[in-house]
């Protein structure tokens, strides 16, 4: 529960060992690259833009060539393939494919660019598909389209709307050119677009006739085929076979590279890895013999920088203490149960400099809420053992997917605790399975009590919950200005807010009003009664005299008091927010309960356990999806709003080291 004390360390060292240091800190992976300003003359930084920029187009290269592999040539892969992480292999077999790294890097090439010629040929098919659709239509048409017709007649085709009939045709021309009489139409075909049509006319009428059926809707088609639509569609189809052949055979030649596939991730790796270092190499000043390269590390890593950087290089090696202003990266220290939670601190914002870890201390609470909120031992047992197997079968899944695995196996042991407590075993199962189908209700005795049946005796200690939990946030707040030496904070900020918050719990207790809600009453004697009262005033009073104590102000200062003071409504509306263990716990039994009374109405025959065991299965696995999701988000809320706000400021930045960060494969280093 620590956050690592960082120092800067500077090394100056001969230009000659720069590649081989750059690359041992990038495999230690334990120091973040931050320059200090250069105002020194004899120092300049290279150039590295267009190299580096070469190094992350190659990588893009061997992935695109991956892409093009995984489209032609899949590989089979598992449902929890997500979860393998990244190969572990060893530096020489890494560098052995850098070796041929060439090579490589031209099948890369060859494999995108058969890709394109896939998708060249693949555009010219659907080009031949879209004229063989437009010919369909004219199949039937023993002449070429583009047939004109003899000396004396004239032939054209085209279409008219979907709902035009011969005779409508015959009346227009009739109508507008009744001197024209030899005229012949012949419907070719029709479907629910159009109607096409084939017209014969004398040669000297056939621009009179074509202009009066196109004021009726007729229009030629839009290309004109040189041969009879049946022979052209014949030719299309086996120009179609042809390219399918032809894609085929480079489909073929891709999927005989598939053994490449590995070496091209190696290689993608290679270059992801050389684009970063040139990355820092143009950040580091350089003189003509020597270069400086200057970052962030925690003290604790200090004594293996210097093992090996400072007894293996010519060089200088200078560790300091950061200024009192100086933005350091944060990096946790925690215990391995805790380390799981370090996840959820960082997504709601890192610990700055010398603030309080919360990470521990949240942990113990997190999984406390978390079991208490699904609270069923069943439901906790599966996602224990199925978390287990998980972090079993695939040890070398991604760092945060690890823990946060780990996390929720945690939390399922919590949940077997609770559901224990409080005898939920898919709710009510065992009651309903021995009534059901042995006639006799056995149910599995509660070590503490069934919160079905006494809901209120929940609800008052998840109140209590909420207030331990509440009072430690404070008290973690107490703990950080007695450590900055602010004791006035200290007394103003928190003691005074301790002798509100318990004055006013302890004049609640022997209340008419908690009685109703604990179903218990609770007396206390006077003095104890006088002391709560004490101790609520003398906090009340001492938060409006002294919270506003930046000001010199009289009336501004009692004013800010007075409003520090309205912030008790806070702490009731905290301290309510705690109700929702309850909602949660209940909503899981509850839900579950329903499950298995929709279960009981099936008959009690064969096809009745068939259906009890499918409604079972499915109605369970939603309930514990459902209150899963809600645990999850509702602890974290409890954790984020409540204890956060009474002590947590946040804003670290990341630690963010100068590492191998490979998208594929990690690299073991060999002996």
């Amino acid at each position: 529960m620590a956050v690592l004390q960082m120092q800067r360390v500077s090394i100056c060292a001969l230009k000659k060992d720069r590649k081989s240091i750059l690359e041992k800190l990038q495999s230690m992976g334990i120091l973040e690259i931050s320059q200090v300003a250069d105002e020194d003359d004899a120092f300049s930084r290279m150039d590295t833009m267009n190299a580096r920029v070469s190094f992350e187009k190659k990588a893009n290269i061997a992935d695109q060539a991956l892409d093009v592999l995984d489209g032609y040539a899949p590989e089979s892969k598992s449902m929890f393939a997500s979860l393998e992480g990244k190969k572990l292999i060893g530096s020489s077999r890494f560098q052995s494919a850098v070796a041929d790294k060439e090579k490589i890097m031209d099948t890369a090439a060859d494999l995108i660019q058969t890709s394109k010629v896939i998708a060249e040929k693949k555009a010219a098919i659907l080009k031949l598909e879209n004229q063989i659709e437009s010919l369909t239509p004219y199949l039937s048409l023993e002449v070429p389209m583009n047939y004109s017709g003899t000396k004396k007649v004239a032939m054209f085709i085209g279409t008219m709307a979907a709902e035009t009939q011969l005779q409508d045709v015959y009346s227009t021309l009739a109508e507008q050119l009744p001197e024209v009489e030899a005229v012949d139409i012949q419907i070719i075909s029709s479907d629910q677009d159009a109607v096409y049509l084939a017209v014969l006319c004398m040669r000297k009428d056939a621009s009179k006739v074509e202009e009066v059926l196109r004021s009726a809707g007729f229009a030629r088609p839009a290309q004109l085929s040189e041969e009879v639509p049946s022979v052209k569609t014949q030719e299309l189809k086996e120009s179609i076979q042809q390219l399918n052949n032809e894609i085929k055979e480079q489909e073929d030649k891709i999927k005989s590279c598939a053994e490449e596939r590995e070496r091209l991730r190696y290689i993608s790796d290679y270059f992801r890895m050389r684009a970063e270092k040139y990355e820092v190499l143009g950040t580091l000043p350089q003189s003509q013999r020597t270069f400086v390269i200057s970052g962030y590390t925690a003290k604790k890593f200090v004594p293996a920088l210097e093992k090996a950087i400072g007894a293996n290089y010519d060089c200088v090696m200078d560790v300091e203490e950061v200024g009192e202003e100086e933005e350091v990266p944060t990096i946790l220290q925690n215990n391995s149960f805790s380390r799981s939670w370090e996840g959820i601190v960082e997504s709601y914002g890192l610990p700055k400099r010398g603030e309080f870890d919360p990470t521990t201390i949240m942990s113990f609470f997190y999984v406390f809420f978390f079991g208490m909120m699904l609270s069923d031992a069943a439901y906790g047992a599966i996602l224990a053992i199925a978390c287990f197997v998980l972090l079993k079968k695939f040890p070398r899944m991604s760092p945060g997917m690890y823990q946060s695995i780990k996390l929720f196996m945690f939390c399922g042991i919590s949940t077997v605790i609770w559901g224990i407590l409080f005898g939920g075993y898919f709710g009510n199962i065992v009651d309903v399975v021995s009534a059901k189908f042995f006639g006799t209700t056995i149910t599995p005795a509660a070590l503490w009590f069934i919160p079905l049946n006494d809901p209120m005796k929940l609800l008052v200690y998840s109140m209590l919950f909420g207030v331990i939990h509440l009072f430690v946030g404070l008290g973690i707040k107490g703990y950080m200005c007695i450590k900055n030496r602010q004791f006035m904070d200290f007394f103003c900020d928190v003691v005074l807010w301790f002798c509100l918050v318990v004055g006013l719990i302890l004049m609640l207790l022997p209340s008419s009003l908690f009685a109703s809600i604990a179903q218990t009453e609770i007396v206390f004697p006077d003095v104890v009664n006088l002391m709560a009262k004490v101790l609520a005033i003398f906090g009340a009073v001492g938060i409006v005299l002294m919270s506003g104590r930046g000001t010199k102000n009289p009336g501004i200062r009692l004013a800010l008091g007075a409003y520090d003071l309205y912030n008790i409504t806070g702490w009731l509306s905290d301290v309510l927010s705690y109700s929702r263990l309850l909602a949660l716990g209940l909503a899981t039994g509850v839900i579950a309960s329903v499950i298995n009374q929709m279960g009981s109405m099936v008959p009690n025959n064969i096809f009745g356990i068939i259906a009890f065991i499918v409604i079972f299965i499915v109605g369970h696995a939603l309930n514990l999806a459902i209150n899963l999701l809600g645990a999850y988000v509702h602890t974290n809320r409890l954790q984020f709003v409540e204890f956060f706000g009474k002590f947590y400021e946040g804003g670290g930045k990341p630690f963010e080291p100068f590492c191998a960060d490979t998208k594929y494969v990690d690299i073991k280093e060999e002996t």
